[in-house]
């Protein structure tokens, strides 16, 4: 059967298993786009190209119509299709129908985040081709669409089995700046790119794409080369000169292909940041391609995100855009070190409701887990992407799990031994909290439990013992993703430990 969204699988470590894992997923469709689309493909008045068009809103989809369309032609009859035109033509308006019928459909929010994002990135891409490419080379604007469309979404799949995984990718390399090489074969047992280029050929995507990977694969001294004449950039009669001297690295560069890796390059890299080392190589390689100057180009790429954003930025979802509002001076923000968003209005209702039972007196609660059950979605309501409660036993020797979201199902076997952490002896001395931030990170992390703070990976985590009856019993550990928190999220968190206290002593004299 093929995975659905939110199912936790184990990780594969070699490429055939990574291969026969992503192939099976199906990817959810958000249910407006697939109703819009399911209703003109219904309509005998819709033609190709606007029942494409409407589908473009959904990058999903398009990804399924394309590989449904290679699966039915045998590769040896025929092409693989380059644009979701032809794949409508050639699967024909039945079954086309027949495929939107089978794919799971999802509202926007419900869907994995780490999915999203990488849509968005990809919406990003295609528009910044768009804007960039295909006026100056109009004959080949579908090939420049799609292939910068679908350029990335080998990866989409591993955003819904492993988004854990991609989530601290990001951290390490992106963020701290560890080998990419070393980072993936920990995490995943395979390099990320030769992961994408086995699926794209799997799936028998456009030509460009697998260009596109070739490319950065097993052309990278031809990338080196260029980089270096396109740093030149206010030589540009000189940087003419150079590659007049090397015809081959001229043809090379000039490919119409590398279109697609260069509208993912400006994506990618502006999702982190506008102005750092990597965002400007890509920019000066675009500068080149185009024979523009840089700022004339950072002019017309900054446009484009906008007019990206304006279409599909969604609540809790980072566009570059958005940083293009800030002041220059601290523009240079990483979007992963960016604070989570706030909680919306209607997860603060929740948040609330979930506080006021924990403060009925006399307790409603039958027992412990009953208790603990509404402080964990009390704590999720306002913001936490991953809670963890624990009880400490009546030996006050170790801590035991009573409760757990947004964590692996096995960390509610996590048993700890309070004399092993100095950190654990401090907090279960007396009640208190200790807030773990990039700049305390490393006085605290050796002094936790390797087997918490491995739950818990990123910079930032909210540690607080809990006390009823002047004696500490619970130990609260929460983050929102590893990330930077909402100030407001924090201020609620603390507000909820409060009311679990009081529900605890409240609790503890039902009896009485």
């Amino acid at each position: 059967m093929p995975i659905e969204p939110n199912v936790t699988t184990k990780t594969p470590r070699t490429l055939p298993d990574w291969l026969k894992l992503l192939d099976s997923v199906r990817l959810p469709v958000p249910v407006a786009s697939h109703e819009r689309v399911l209703a003109a493909l219904g309509d005998s008045r819709s033609s190709l190209r606007e029942i494409a068009e409407l589908m473009q809103d959904s990058p999903a989809l398009v990804l399924s119509v394309i590989r449904e369309a290679n699966h039915h032609v045998h590769q040896s009859l025929a092409e693989p299709v380059e644009s979701l035109e032809i794949a409508l033509n050639r699967l024909g308006l039945k079954r086309t129908e027949e495929l939107l019928e089978r794919l799971p459909t999802s509202l926007p929010e419900d869907m994995p985040r780490g999915l999203r994002q990488l849509l968005l990135i990809s919406q990003h891409a295609a528009q910044q081709a768009n804007g960039l490419f295909a006026a100056r080379l109009a004959r080949l604007w579908q090939e420049i669409h799609w292939g910068s469309l679908l350029f990335l979404s080998p990866l989409w799949p591993l955003a819904v089995t492993h988004a854990g995984l991609l989530e601290e990718w990001e951290l390490r390399v992106v963020h701290k700046g560890e080998a990419a090489a070393k980072v993936e074969l920990e995490l995943f047992g395979v390099r990320l790119l030769n992961l994408c280029q086995s699926l794209a050929q799997l799936w028998r995507l456009p030509a460009w794409i697998h260009h596109g990977y070739n490319l950065l694969l097993d052309e990278q001294r031809e990338f080196v080369k260029v980089l270096h004449i396109a740093r030149d950039d206010e030589h540009r009669l000189r940087q003419q000169q150079r590659l007049d001297d090397d015809p081959g690295l001229r043809r090379w560069l000039n490919q119409p292909a590398n279109t697609v890796v260069l509208a993912n390059g400006l994506a990618l890299a502006s999702h982190e940041a506008w102005d750092t080392p990597h965002a400007l190589r890509w920019q000066y390689l675009t500068c080149l391609y185009l024979q523009m100057p840089l700022d004339e180009l950072q002019q017309q790429v900054h446009q484009q995100a906008v007019q990206n954003a304006r279409h599909y930025a969604a609540p809790g979802l980072w566009h570059p855009a958005e940083a293009l509002v800030w002041p220059w001076n601290i523009r240079r923000v990483h979007r992963g070190m960016l604070p989570a968003p706030p909680p919306t209005a209607d997860d603060l209702a929740t948040w609330r409701k979930y506080c006021a039972e924990l403060l009925i007196e006399p307790s409603r609660f039958t027992n412990a887990m009953h208790l603990t059950t509404y402080a964990r979605d009390a704590l999720v309501a306002c913001g936490m992407k991953r809670v963890m409660l624990l009880m400490i036993d009546k030996e006050q020797t170790s801590l035991r799990v009573h409760q757990v979201a947004g964590l692996p199902a096995d960390a509610a076997n996590l048993n700890l031994l309070i004399s092993q952490s100095t950190v654990l002896q401090r907090l279960l001395g007396k009640a208190a909290h200790i807030r773990l931030t990039p700049q305390n990170n490393a006085q605290f992390s050796a002094l936790i439990p390797s087997s918490l703070r491995g739950l818990f990976k990123g910079d930032n985590l909210l540690l607080r013992s809990l006390a009823s009856n002047d004696r500490v019993v619970m130990l609260v550990a929460a983050d929102q993703g590893g990330g930077p928190f909402s100030e407001i999220s924090v201020q609620a968190f603390g507000k909820t430990a409060q009311c679990i206290e009081r529900a605890l002593t409240t609790f503890s004299k039902r009896g009485a």
